[in-house]
């Protein structure tokens, strides 16, 4: 979507008027979901259960080699009580307290007292100081972004220890890693609560926090809704999150998984290493792109709560490596046939993904004025308002994979995920948990996205999904 606004229009109305004119005519951009009682259960269910199911997996690998029926047959026939489970759980330490701080630390450092200098010698990386999206009321933010850097900066001294230094055990995270998680939710919870407190006693934008507050639940979308806190929270993401984002697990803790899994019997080092080289390749382009990640609906329309907090810390870094966790404790053996099967669907779900993100934000930053598969784009336009009372004229791209389904990206990422998952062979079902989990997510996410997108254009949108009929998959959904 290409976006541009027209700033001699006269502010007329108040914030009070605009929003309750927008409220009547288009719902409330940024936060149009209405909490039914479905969601509310659900995002009950979360807050209460998500902690207890990122430590049920973990504990399932560490004392049921991954088998995820073996507690709870356990507990069925009497062989263990949940007191004998967690009596055998690894409590937070000193050592692991240490190294967490440290790490976070070190990544704070990187993030504030280090300014992005990869864009300056690397074609086609965009660093540094860039704008984020127009907010709701109207706000542009600036933020430093050196993301990239501080990933190659922590390979660089994490592959010299491993070969040179001897600092510390290369397989320190995953010696570590159940105290690590304990440190991690510390982290979640407090993150989430300064969110909480800062959006709610101390907000950045007032306009911002009052377009999006009004008549809006504190809890919405399955998540805890922190309001919008401007900046300092968006900057806070950036240096509390990314270590447990993708640095801590789908960076240096990955190839630390892989390299015990490379330790352990010879079979199991090509799954290992596939699975780990796919995911590898995800976290690389999200720091490449993490400039375009600015304008997601993560962070224009989910805001900053317990949903980013927490789960950025723990949720994502734990879960989001299961199957290099799987491999250490099940070394697999795949026929060349399906080990190069899954690599090719994990290449090309990665290719779908990064294209069809390339063709909307080639799309947003020319105004239109690109080619999409070597022709001129289709467009719908359509316009929309923001709270300060500013109109705005936008153009939906109905080109390329844009043209295909409304959410084509997504089905990129659902065949990556799959392919991180057949690494690991039949054998159990924890592995594929991420599959699973990914589908509800990513369905659910393309529900709520157009619940708000309907409620931002109106009868443009309306144009639009009668141009490209199809959500996810074409012929089906």
């Amino acid at each position: 979507m290409a976006a541009k606004s027209q700033p001699n229009v006269p502010k007329a109305k108040s914030v009070d008027s605009v929003t309750n004119d927008r409220t009547a005519s288009q719902g409330q951009w940024g936060r149009a979901w209405e909490v039914d009682w479905f969601s509310l259960g659900s995002i009950i269910f979360l807050l209460l259960c998500a902690p207890f199911i990122v430590y049920y997996f973990i504990m399932a690998c560490d004392q049921y080699s991954c088998a995820l029926t073996g507690p709870v047959v356990d507990i069925a026939t009497g062989r263990a009580r949940l007191s004998d489970i967690w009596a055998k759980t690894p409590p937070i330490t000193r050592k692991a307290a240490q190294l967490y701080t440290l790490w976070v630390t070190f990544q704070v450092l990187l993030y504030t007292s280090l300014p992005d200098f990869c864009h300056k010698f690397l074609p086609g990386y965009v660093g540094g100081i860039q704008e984020g999206a127009v907010t709701p009321a109207g706000v542009v933010n600036k933020y430093q972004i050196n993301g990239l850097q501080a990933w190659l900066l922590t390979h660089l001294l994490w592959f010299a220890n491993a070969h040179l230094l001897s600092w510390f055990s290369p397989t320190i995270i995953f010696d570590n890693w159940i105290p690590l998680l304990w440190c991690a939710n510390i982290l979640g919870y407090a993150v989430s609560t300064f969110a909480m407190v800062k959006g709610y006693f101390f907000p950045t934008s007032a306009r911002d926090w009052y377009v999006l507050s009004s008549g809006s639940s504190l809890m919405q979308d399955g998540v805890l809704q922190a309001p919008p806190v401007g900046r300092e929270v968006v900057v806070f993401i950036l240096k509390a999150a990314r270590p447990g984002k993708c640095v801590l697990s789908w960076g240096a803790g990955r190839w630390e998984l892989a390299r015990r899994a490379r330790e352990g019997p010879q079979e199991g080092r090509g799954q290992s290493a596939a699975a780990s080289v796919l995911q590898a390749i995800y976290v690389i382009d999200f720091f490449w792109n993490e400039t375009w990640y600015l304008k997601t609906i993560d962070i224009c329309h989910d805001h900053f709560g317990w949903y980013l907090g927490w789960g950025d810390c723990v949720w994502l870094p734990y879960l989001y490596t299961l199957q290099g966790l799987y491999l250490v404790y099940h070394p697999v053996q795949l026929s060349t046939p399906h080990a190069v099967g899954v690599l090719l669907l994990g290449l090309v779900g990665y290719y779908i993904f990064r294209v069809a993100n390339h063709q909307k934000d080639l799309f947003r930053r020319t105004d239109g004025r690109c080619l999409i598969w070597g022709k001129k784009p289709k467009v719908i336009e359509c316009s929309y308002t923001s709270a300060d009372g500013q109109r705005h004229h936008s153009k939906l791209l109905v080109s390329g994979f844009w043209g295909v389904a409304r959410h084509f990206n997504y089905v990129g990422d659902l065949m990556g995920s799959l392919a991180y998952c057949l690494a690991c062979g039949g054998g159990h079902l924890l592995p594929y948990f991420y599959i699973i989990y990914m589908a509800i997510l990513l369905t659910h996410r393309c529900l709520r996205d157009e619940h708000r997108c309907a409620s931002k254009y109106g009868r443009d949108w309306e144009r639009y999904t009668a141009a490209v009929p199809y959500r996810l998959l074409p012929g089906i959904f």
